[in-house]
């Protein structure tokens, strides 16, 4: 049998088909990984991440999230710590303190609620049980020994959250977020200064804590002495932001909580 001659032009086809098979597989992958980049949002760990929520006063990331939930945890247990060292404090300057606490956090506890509020975030309404620990400690502890305990677990604790406050003020998107941010970062850093006023910090434990090491002090009579002369009488800070008044024109500042 003779054999078929072969199609004229079948071999130029198929390796035209060929080659236009290979450069479109190589264009796609050069166009495919560019498409995903420029597709998907920017991914920073615990700024952005698919716990983000759409409100109408921008994204609403997990951090912020959990920098609105600790902020209203700090209230809870540093506003009856703030209440306690005003009788039980033994120095002018440990006194002073606990007023400030119970100043800034009554403020920025009104401030937290109505952000949440507006953002319709649900918040705690106990502390957190290391919180509790702490004000057993407190508690329990008298004399000197009690100022020691106050201005370390106190100091230790507004030490933590200036940086997540910090961190949250420059990654958010969310004006509500944003505003509440300024505040606590004033409000944190005034009773950062007072508390170190008292002259009981021990900043070796504040060294400590920052490597990682979160364990308060337990108060001993190496501690700090504090100073023989009277710490300055701080006045607070104007806030950044001020909740909005009531119907009757009233700012919620203006009202003072009963057993102050």
């Amino acid at each position: 049998m003779r054999p078929r001659p072969p199609v004229k032009g079948r071999g130029i086809f198929s390796g035209t088909g060929l080659i236009v098979t290979c450069l479109a597989a190589t264009l796609a992958a050069l166009v495919v990984p560019l498409w995903s980049y420029t597709d998907q949002p920017e991914t920073t760990p615990n700024v952005l991440s698919a716990q983000t929520l759409r409100t109408s006063y921008g994204p609403l990331s997990a951090l912020d999230q959990d920098f609105l939930i600790k902020v209203r945890l700090a209230g809870l247990w540093e506003l009856p710590a703030g209440r306690q060292a005003r009788p039980k404090g033994t120095t002018p300057a440990v006194r002073t303190a606990g007023r400030h606490l119970v100043e800034g956090h009554r403020f920025l506890d009104e401030r937290v609620r109505d952000v949440a509020d507006r953002l319709h975030l649900e918040l705690p309404d106990e502390p957190s049980e290391q919180q509790r620990q702490w004000l057993d400690r407190l508690d329990r502890a008298q004399g000197p020994g009690y100022d020691r305990e106050f201005a370390n677990i106190l100091r230790l604790a507004h030490g933590k959250v200036f940086s997540v406050v910090a961190q949250v003020r420059a990654s958010t998107r969310n004006s509500l977020v944003r505003e509440l941010a300024d505040d606590a970062n004033t409000t944190v850093l005034d009773h950062i200064k007072v508390l170190e006023a008292t002259g009981y910090v021990d900043f070796d434990a504040v060294a400590r804590d920052l490597a990682g090491d979160s364990a308060p002090p337990a108060a001993g009579p190496g501690t700090v002495v504090p100073p023989s002369s009277p710490s300055p009488d701080y006045t607070l800070p104007p806030p950044a932001y001020s909740p909005p008044p009531d119907r009757n024109g009233t700012s919620h500042t203006d009202n003072t909580p009963s057993g102050l």
